[in-house]
Order: structure tokens, then C-alpha cells, then sequence
């Protein structure tokens, strides 16, 4: 069954529909300045397609909340979850079939990509049996998957980029159809804006960008200026779920509105309630009179991690019994835990994409594992786990390390951010055992990705900051000497497969 989703009337007056069931195959990338009524297509789509497709919403704005009055939208406020809890909501809901909008209205860009980077890989990650269809629009798509570095940190700009590029390039064969409005394309990501097969283009003004939409909908060039002339909430469409050639349509009205400010008129107050407002601001108070205490909302507590709590949970006595005083651990007890903590990580790592995967999602596994095999303490915390991950991705044993100078390499690589740790250990522990210089494919491994010109930037940026010396040898080969510690690899091929990290 063919189900036509209106979306408003065409040029000659006849009905603009989108075929829904396409439209979810091929994906939608919308773009349009500031007021060119993207949110309003957005909605559009959202109110008409929502008894037919489960949705999910990534809102940084808070502007389709209101979906939950009348089509029963589920809203998640990011501000009251961790990470890992976002990533749990996704799996169940997959699971249950819900419709979703995660507003991330309140708080700091830097979290937003993260919460929504989480978000996104739990619904990427779900099991084979719930891959049923999902339509995720992402507004203002250009803040989680950037053309270029922005003002906030690589690493929260990198899981974002990640997300949404395994939501536009491999998420169809698991039901997730991607529906992503920005306000330029040349501000969005080219791998992630490539993968639209459907467009609808509204009002922009940059030559380059009129010039762009215009290549995107197979027009001319003296066409492009068309764009320049779209009134507010008119878009030109073409795609295989909508028109084989470009086809203005003006978009219709909608049943929910915005929480966001419209640019309407408010005429001022009359002359007299501006006389005694003017009074008001400029007649001086009196000495005495001290300025009321600003009254501060208090800020909202997060929820509790659920994994923590399930972690710390113990099954309560059968008899009530009088509190022991706490007896602290022993020595052995204290390394019979790290040696079974140790064991946990190694099953993880295990798998041959573990290497690949979020740190937080990695850290929700060994939470886990550590409550099923009954690890007495408290949790591990995440930043601790992170630095037990970056030299697991070295292929360290620490144990082995026992006696040596290992530990003047663990403390130079704290001075380095995360992810770059484990690049570092990776070239101390073969420095000092003289082995070759590992190559891109090794080192690509140990920083998390497959990429091996990002593998290549991270000795670059190592070596600008002052961590390593790159010498190159004969042959192709280099080698890599350690700045403060007087280690050095023996010459390695840079080309040479992926060694096992294990």
C-alpha cells in the first residue's frame, strides 16, 4: 500500500504529495535561511505522517514538544539523563514502538552532541528484530554533523559526526530513514548531506549557496536566483518520493504550533503607561531602599544513572542484623578485584569492534558484566574506565610492565587528552621494548577508528605538541622517538597490515 503524505499544493493549485513509504527508503535533506519556514515543513511532515511511522525528533530548540499534546509524542528532556541512559531510552525505544522527541533545549551545545550522539547509537545499535521503520529528523542538522571544527570540543564534534553519518550512509538497512534540515549546506557535513536522495530547497541568499541548491535540483545556473525570490514557507522539491523534476510547492498549515517567539508586531503602551514607566526607570531610589534579592531557580538535580544504580544494588538481609563497622579491604582483596576487573575488560575487548564503539557504550557493557559477575566495591567511574580503555587499545599488560619504566609513560600520557592516550602508550610500549615503529593500521586501531589519514594526523598533532619526534628511515620506513624519556622505536613500515592488540 502506497500511503501520500500532503504536504501542500503545487504551483498549478493540484495536491503535493510525498510518498511516505520512499520517502523512508531515500531519505530528505531540507534546506532554507533563518525564517524560511523549515520547522514549519518539518512539522508538516511530522503531523501528517504520524499515525502511519514511528518517529524520533532530535530538537535542540524545544520547538516540537508540543507534538506530545495531540499525537502523543513522548518528550525526553536530556537534562535529566546521563549518556548511558540516553542510549538504554533508545534501545526501548525500538523495542516498544514509541514516538520520541529528545529535547536537548537545556543544555550546552558541548551535551547536546553528546546526548544526541548517544541517542542516535543506541537506535543504530538495537538488536536485528527491532529494525522496524523509524523516520529521524534532525533540526538544524549543520550543529551535530559540522562541515568544519567549531567552538566545541573534538571529541563531543566527533561522536556527534559519527552518529548522524552512520544514521545517513548505513541506517536504511536498519529501518532508520533520516529527515535532516540546515540552514546551509555548505555549514552540513558533505558525507551526511550526500546521502539525501529527496530535497526541498527554500528561501537562501549567498550566491553560493543559491548556486549549490541549484546544482543539488539539476537547474541552471541563471535559475539559482529563483531561490533568492521563495516567499516564506514555499520550497522547491524534487526527489523519487515527490517529483522528477523540480516542483515548487507552498506548504500547508499545521495543527500544533511552536513554543519558539514569531516575529510579531507588539505596539508600545499608550502615552500614559509610558510616562509612568518612564518615571519609574529614571526617578533614582531612595538611599535606604536596597534592590531585592534576584531570586534564582534553583537548578533541576539530574536523574540517577540507572546502570550505576543497578551496579550499587545489594538484595537486603533476610534478618535485620546491627551495623558492622566498615573494614577496609585488604591488599590481596584489593588485587583480586583489579585482576577480575582487568578479565572484564579483556572479554570486551574481545570483540573485534569494541575498538570502535563510544566509551560510554562500552562502559554501560562493563557495568553490566561487572554486576553479573558480582564485583564487590563501588562502580568504576567513567573517566577511570576511559584511561583503563586507552591502554587496552595499546595492548598493555600491565602486569607485565611490573619493574620497568612503564609508569613515567602512564604519567606523560595523563598530560594528553583521552583520546589521544592510547595512541601514545602504543608508540612508549613498543619504544621501550625496541620494536618497530607500529603502523597507520595499528595506531588507527588503538585511536578508535578505521580511518588511516586520521591515524597520520594524530602523529602530526603528537609531534606538534611536543609528545613524540618523527625520523624518517630508509625504505618508506620511519621511526618514532618518545620527548622526556629517551625511548625509540626500531624502524616500521607505515603500510604494513594491522598488528593484534589483544
Amino acid at each position: 500500500m502506497t500511503v501520500g503524505i500532503e504536504m501542500g499544493s503545487a504551483a498549478s493549485g493540484e495536491a503535493a504529495r510525498i510518498d511516505l513509504e520512499e520517502l523512508l527508503s531515500t531519505r530528505l535533506l531540507v534546506q532554507g535561511n533563518s525564517g524560511s519556514g523549515k520547522s514549519h515543513l518539518l512539522r508538516r511532515l511530522l503531523e501528517q505522517s504520524a499515525p502511519w511511522v514511528q518517529q524520533v525528533v532530535i530538537d535542540p530548540e524545544g520547538d516540537f514538544v508540543t507534538l506530545a499534546d495531540r499525537h502523543g509524542h513522548m518528550v525526553i528532556d536530556a537534562a535529566d539523563h546521563s549518556e548511558a541512559a540516553l542510549y538504554r531510552h533508545a534501545e526501548l525505544v525500538r523495542r516498544h514502538r514509541v514516538s520520541v522527541v529528545l529535547n536537548l533545549e537545556s543544555v550546552e551545545v558541548d551535551d547536546q552532541l553528546r546526548c544526541a550522539a548517544a541517542f542516535l547509537n543506541g537506535m543504530f545499535e538495537a538488536e536485528r528484530d527491532l529494525w522496524s521503520p523509524v523516520m529521524v529528523v534532525v533540526d538544524e542538522a549543520q550543529l551535530f554533523a559540522p562541515a568544519a571544527a567549531s567552538e566545541v570540543s573534538d571529541e563531543a564534534r566527533r561522536l556527534a559526526l559519527a552518529a548522524m553519518t552512520n544514521l545517513m550512509c548505513r541506517g536504511r538497512k536498519r529501518g532508520l530513514a533520516g529527515v535532516i534540515a540546515t540552514q546551509r549546506l555548505a555549514k552540513l557535513a558533505k558525507n551526511v548531506a550526500a546521502e539525501a536522495s529527496n530535497f526541498m530547497m527554500g528561501r537562501t541568499f549567498l550566491d553560493i549557496d543559491m548556486a549549490r541548491a541549484a546544482d543539488l535540483l539539476g537547474m541552471e545556473r541563471r535559475q539559482a536566483e529563483m531561490f533568492r525570490d521563495l516567499p516564506r514557507g514555499t520550497f522547491v522539491a524534487l526527489g523519487p518520493a515527490m517529483s522528477r523534476r523540480p516542483l515548487p510547492v507552498r506548504i500547508g498549515s499545521v495543527e500544533t504550533a511552536t513554543r519558539s517567539a514569531g516575529p510579531r508586531l507588539v505596539p508600545p503602551p499608550d502615552q500614559a503607561a509610558m510616562d509612568e514607566a518612564r518615571a519609574l526607570i529614571l526617578n533614582a531610589p531612595e538611599p535606604e531602599a536596597a534592590l531585592p534579592p534576584r531570586q534564582r531557580r534553583t537548578p533541576r538535580a539530574p536523574a540517577p544513572d540507572m546502570m550505576q544504580q543497578l551496579a550499587q544494588y545489594r538484595p537486603p538481609a533476610a534478618t535485620e542484623t546491627p551495623a558492622e563497622p566498615a573494614v577496609p579491604p585488604s591488599a590481596e582483596e584489593i588485587a583480586e578485584r583489579d585482576r577480575r576487573l582487568a578479565a572484564i575488560l579483556r572479554q570486551i575487548m574481545a570483540d573485534p569492534e569494541a575498538p570502535f564503539r563510544p566509551a560510554a557504550v562500552l562502559y554501560q557493557d562493563f557495568l553490566v558484566r561487572c554486576r553479573i559477575q558480582e564485583i564487590v566495591g563501588p562502580p568504576m567511574e567513567l573517566p577511570a574506565f576511559r584511561r583503563r580503555l586507552a591502554t587496552a587499545l595499546a595492548g598493555i599488560d600491565e602486569a607485565t610492565m611490573e619493574g620497568t619504566d612503564w609508569p613515567l609513560a602512564v604519567e606523560r600520557a595523563e598530560a594528553l587528552p583521552e583520546d589521544a592516550q592510547g595512541v601514545y602508550l602504543l608508540l612508549a610500549r613498543a619504544a621501550l621494548a625496541g620494536a618497530p615503529c607500529p603502523s597507520d593500521a595499528t595506531i588507527a586501531r588503538a585511536y578508535g577508528s578505521r580511518s588511516l589519514g586520521r591515524a597520520r594526523r594524530m602523529l602530526g598533532w603528537l609531534e606538534e605538541r611536543g609528545a613524540i619526534v618523527l625520523r624518517a628511515e630508509r625504505a618508506g620506513r620511519r621511526a618514532v622517538a618518545l620527548v622526556g624519556l629517551g625511548w625509540e622505536t626500531a624502524p616500521g613500515d607505515p603500510d604494513a597490515p594491522e598488528a593484534d592488540a589483544a
